[in-house]
């Protein structure tokens, strides 16, 4: 079937009142309960926005790119109505398709988010992977995403000029670090929010082939794609772990090859289809959502992830720190056995 054409529609389940908190990843979750306990934090981000024009984005937007609705790009806006019953989503963002003959899509704004998609995304996807995609970005809305990660553009936009300031640099560099980790543990929740609006995993992984050949599958194997994935991820001798750690230093997003990876392994936990099954958070429950129950899945989260990890510098850093926490339990065990002799 050529791309772009119409399949025949197929039923998916309503994910009635679920709750964001079902596809954020355990690091990205952490980051947002805290958040969000912090009544009015997001209010002031988007006073801040305001300040540096963020309705110029819109209207940019406005007179430069194609604003999809029932008469122009009929089929993404019923793609977009889709995805949007599929996560029971309250409101659905301004769509838009710019003229760019990369494959990018992205999601902006704090006071209204809008999704943006490029010229090369819709013309190589299918019905199926755009509606992948589109998930993909609504996830991102749905989360607050955007938010936070305008924060980090404009971080990044002052980052040059805090460097006049004593200590300047290097805290916003900090801050900037923490930001990017946090942006590209968010995006592997929007893919796990666009899985679940697609309900499609062969069409997610399509999406991440044609992301990282530039649009084609014809030459591409499933098998070795994820073999690659796994081979990044987990190999290596201790200089590629410090390269890989050099070239994440900049990057909000992670690399295609790996989101596919790290994707398939969140459907083979069982996560993906307990939640198909009504397994999931419902909204009305986020207020009473645990800081510290988010804080201590997110540690395990990276704990499970350094457990997997074959390279050198990972099983050094795994292994330490379970030596620390076994001298940590063995010291805390000493001191109370004083304190009860004593």
């Amino acid at each position: 079937m050529a791309t772009g054409e119409k399949k025949p529609a197929r039923s998916r389940v309503v994910l009635t009142d679920i709750s964001s908190r079902a596809w954020e990843h355990p690091a990205d979750k952490g980051a947002l309960v805290a958040l969000r306990k912090l009544k009015g934090f997001d209010v002031l981000l988007k006073t801040m926005s305001g300040v540096f024009r963020e309705r110029a984005w819109r209207l940019t937007l406005l007179g430069s790119a194609v604003r999809v609705d029932e008469r122009q790009f009929a089929r993404l806006h019923r793609l977009l109505a889709e995805v949007g019953t599929s996560l029971d989503a309250r409101d659905l963002p301004e769509l838009y398709v710019a003229a760019d003959p990369t494959l990018n899509a992205q999601t902006i704004g704090m006071d209204r988010p809008i999704i943006v998609l490029s010229s090369g995304l819709v013309h190589h996807l299918d019905d199926d992977e755009l509606r992948f995609v589109i998930g993909h970005e609504l996830g991102h809305a749905i989360s607050g995403h955007a938010i936070y990660r305008t924060l980090l553009l404009r971080l990044l936009g002052v980052g040059g000029l805090l460097n006049a300031l004593p200590g300047g640099a290097l805290g916003i560099r900090m801050v900037t670090v923490a930001l990017l980790e946090w942006s590209r543990k968010a995006e592997l929740s929007a893919d796990r929010a666009g899985l679940l609006a697609s309900q499609d995993p062969t069409a997610a992984l399509r999406t991440h082939m044609k992301l990282a050949s530039g649009g084609t599958l014809e030459e591409l194997d499933v098998t070795s794609f994820l073999q690659q994935g796994a081979e990044y991820d987990e190999g290596g001798d201790v200089r590629e772990s410090l390269i890989k750690l050099s070239l994440l230093q900049q990057q909000s997003h992670p690399f295609a090859v790996v989101r596919a990876t790290e994707l398939r392994r969140w459907i083979d936990s069982g996560a993906y289809t307990a939640i198909l099954g009504g397994e999931y958070p419902r909204r009305d429950g986020d207020d009473e959502a645990s800081v510290s129950e988010a804080a201590q899945e997110a540690a395990a989260s990276y704990a499970v992830t350094f457990e997997r990890t074959q390279d050198t510098l990972g099983r050094l850093v795994h292994d330490l720190a379970g030596w620390m926490g076994s001298a940590s339990t063995w010291l805390n065990d000493r001191f109370r056995r004083g304190s009860e002799s004593a």
